[in-house]
């Protein structure tokens, strides 16, 4: 069996404990794309279950977004490695959203993408949602938020929805991307390129940029922006609700 570099392995496993992602009897699906964020956490869920004193069941999907017809089966020839089920399902998602371009495009394809997600699961009997999304995913949308939304907020590591029927869980939220990328070269993972048109072109990429910049310029600034989002104190912000007055019109 193949073992994980120890330090990868505590943070993955400290943020599996901390927010109780996984249970006895849970039926995970993983939602992968052609990233190999996600390909990692379908092996990294395999390998974990191996050694884990729980049982659970674990299958993963692919949307094809209606772009690029063997996207999918490339992923699928990736995965087979793990020895998680896998289906790609068809979709016209990706196409749908473009074709009523706007500045909201990403947003509403992202969100109907989430639906489909959520829907399959429910199909498919599973109670847990499992995302590849990592520390730096985690801040970006705190500042996509912040920048575009008009709110402080950003992902959860875990996120209970439909009255607990469905959780969303995001083992890898305790790793950078650096580390992702070396766990893809240990497993002999390849990203295989989004054929979305917009690739290159959003906000969540301009975010990104941003946030490269700062982080070449103050290399600890990452783990402090983190830790920020732990460390809220909701009585210093201009939140009328708690304050005991009504919100402006």
């Amino acid at each position: 069996m193949l073992h994980l570099p120890p330090a990868l392995n505590r943070a993955i496993g400290q943020a599996l404990h901390e927010y109780r992602m996984l249970s006895d009897g849970d039926q995970v699906l993983v939602a992968v794309s052609g990233g190999v964020d996600s390909l990692v956490l379908a092996a990294i869920l395999r390998l974990w279950r191996q050694k884990a004193p729980i049982s659970y069941g674990l299958s993963a999907v692919y949307l094809d977004m209606g772009f690029d017809k063997d996207e999918g089966r490339r992923v699928g020839r990736q995965l087979e490695v793990t020895g998680v089920p896998f289906q790609v399902i068809r979709t016209s998602i990706g196409k749908d959203a473009l074709a009523h371009t706007s500045t909201s495009t990403c947003f509403h394809c992202a969100r109907n993408r989430r639906t489909a997600l959520f829907n399959l699961a429910r199909d498919m009997g599973c109670n847990k949602l499992a995302l590849g999304h990592h520390k730096e995913d985690i801040i970006e949308t705190f500042f996509l938020n912040l920048f575009y939304g008009g709110n402080l907020s950003t992902m959860l590591p875990k996120q209970e929805l439909f009255k607990g029927n469905l959780a969303i869980i995001r083992p890898l939220a305790f790793l950078q991307k650096q580390e992702i990328t070396e766990l893809a070269e240990l497993f002999g993972f390849a990203p295989v390129a989004n054929p979305c048109p917009l690739t290159g072109s959003t906000k969540r990429q301009s975010i990104r940029t941003m946030m490269n910049t700062l982080y070449r310029q103050d290399p600890g600034l990452q783990s402090t922006i983190f830790a920020a989002l732990g460390n809220v104190k909701p009585e210093y912000l201009l939140d009328q609700r708690l304050h005991g007055r009504e919100a402006r019109p």
